[in-house]
């Protein structure tokens, strides 16, 4: 498997690295929002449905330069991209960049408090500035998908999700009965009552 750590310098891994030396020891993420280097072309690096950051084929194993490379995520309009003050390369994305791994609630309706722990570490408190969306997988069931930052989303793992769709209720939206999710002083639609078979 590859080990990023041992690859010939020039490499685009290797140089992606180097430039994040300096910002590895910030604390909190790097403004990459105010990065604008110039576009590099793609790079062999996926991130896979189930979270796996993967370059040339291989897993990357260290879990500290995953949470580095994280860092430095962004969604453009075209593509997501890995950004540093010089350079700005495309990676692929199966599905959505990060998973939503450990979950905190407290209190109920829309007064309740969710709070999520990414895969890569990341806290993340449900509310206006962080919402949560669901969407319809290929079965049928609910994928839910909170917001980390910028127009990054985690998926939630299928246990918590469906935790959170056990927390569901009904509300009535535009004359309609909705199910969804309140939380953060803020309902947040699943879907039509009359789409789902909720016991």
């Amino acid at each position: 498997m590859t080990d990023p750590s041992s690859l010939t310098p020039g490499s685009a891994l290797a140089r992606l690295t180097e430039a994040l030396g300096s910002d590895s020891k910030r604390k909190g993420p790097p403004p990459v929002e105010r990065w604008n280097p110039a576009y590099c072309g793609e790079i062999d690096m996926r991130i896979a449905a189930d979270g796996t950051w993967h370059y040339m084929g291989s897993p990357i194993n260290r879990p500290a330069l995953v949470k580095l490379f994280s860092t430095v995520l962004r969604k453009d309009p075209e593509r997501y991209v890995l950004v540093t003050p010089v350079e700005r390369v495309g990676i692929t994305v199966e599905d959505a960049p990060f998973l939503a791994v450990e979950m905190a609630v407290e209190g109920e309706g829309e007064g309740r408090q969710i709070a999520f722990r990414t895969n890569v570490d990341d806290l993340v408190q449900v509310g206006p500035d962080h919402p949560v969306r669901f969407e319809r997988d290929a079965h049928g069931g609910v994928k839910p998908y909170v917001k980390v930052r910028g127009d990054l989303w985690a998926l939630v793992t299928r246990s918590l999700a469906l935790d959170l769709v056990a927390m569901s209720e009904e509300k009535t939206i535009d004359g309609a009965a909705t199910f969804g999710l309140a939380a953060g002083g803020t309902f947040f639609p699943i879907a039509p009552a009359s789409e789902l078979d909720i016991a």
